[in-house]
């Protein structure tokens, strides 16, 4: 029973919502010279208990909606739609996970006052309305501005606010450039399940552009970040480190070729790990840009 949930809460991409909390919190330190190392761990498991309970919902959700039929199926198994689990247990699992992060999202709000409790409402709603409600946010085509916002922006900079209570230039341009890759998976799975998807009536922003607009939508997502990095030049992050991302480059330009030149099937899915292991890796480079120049000056 325990390897059916572990395929449910789909392990492989949860440092999605671990490394824009981790980016955010080490922002924070270096402007506030102090690490609130309680605040980051409670954010650390709020966020991926939000993204649990999204994952599991949508698990259910589709089942129930006929988008996870085995048959047609290109994507990791489902475990409702193999009958592992029953709708309702997967539905239950996923609540419990929201009730969860809400539980210790009351210490986050104790800490932070009302923009966390408004933070922590959006993001436990949204992840319920993914796949939930009468306008799925995965129906609409709007799942990739879902992504960016809340494994990008919103993790970083609440984070950051949290371990400081302010924002930040460079926590505003870091969520931007891991938000860019979280919605490049996405980007990844809805490509890969473009017919499927169609026959359902599950218009994803795959099925709206079509695959030409997808292998650019991808590219976009996945180069942009490095376009980006000289915005992050300030006293958090030096010019030389702020090179040190860079040598991600290679890496997402063989994902971006990959992602043009590969067939449609279920050779995406080692796609889509491999991108979110990318974004997990960028932003690791992004705190280690950032401690390096902290480093550095504390040692002039």
């Amino acid at each position: 029973m325990f390897k059916y949930w572990l395929i449910a809460i789909r392990p492989k991409t949860l440092s999605l919502a671990v490394i824009p909390v981790v980016l955010g919190s080490v922002l924070g330190w270096m402007d506030s010279g102090t690490m609130i190392w309680s605040v980051m761990i409670t954010a650390l498991i709020a966020a991926v208990l939000i993204q649990v309970g999204t994952n599991l919902h949508n698990d259910a959700a589709d089942y129930s909606r006929g988008a996870d039929a085995t048959e047609t199926r290109l994507g990791p198994p489902r475990a409702t739609a193999e009958g592992w689990l029953t709708p309702d247990q997967v539905r239950q699992g996923a609540m419990l996970s929201f009730g969860l992060a809400v539980l210790m999202g009351g210490y986050l709000v104790w800490i932070g006052g009302w923009p966390i409790l408004a933070v922590g409402v959006a993001s436990v709603a949204a992840g319920y309305a993914y796949t939930g409600g009468p306008k799925p946010i995965a129906y609409i085509g709007l799942g990739e501005l879902f992504v960016f916002l809340f494994f990008g922006l919103v993790a970083v900079v609440g984070s950051y606010y949290l371990q400081t209570g302010g924002i930040s230039r460079s926590a505003l341009f870091s969520g931007i450039m891991l938000g860019m890759p979280a919605a490049a998976v996405l980007v990844v799975n809805n490509y890969r399940d473009l017919e499927n998807d169609r026959i359902v009536g599950k218009n994803t922003l795959a099925v709206r552009i079509g695959r030409r607009g997808s292998q650019i939508e991808y590219g976009l997502l996945m180069l942009t970040p490095f376009a980006l990095l000289p915005l992050l030049y300030s006293d958090n992050v030096r010019a030389g480190w702020i090179a040190l991302p860079l040598t991600a480059l290679p890496w997402a330009l063989r994902l971006v070729w990959r992602f043009h030149h590969e067939a449609p099937g279920a050779v995406f899915n080692q796609l889509l790990v491999g991108t979110a292991r990318f974004q997990f890796v960028l932003g690791v480079l992004l705190c280690a840009a950032v401690l390096g120049t902290q480093a550095r000056l504390l040692g002039a």
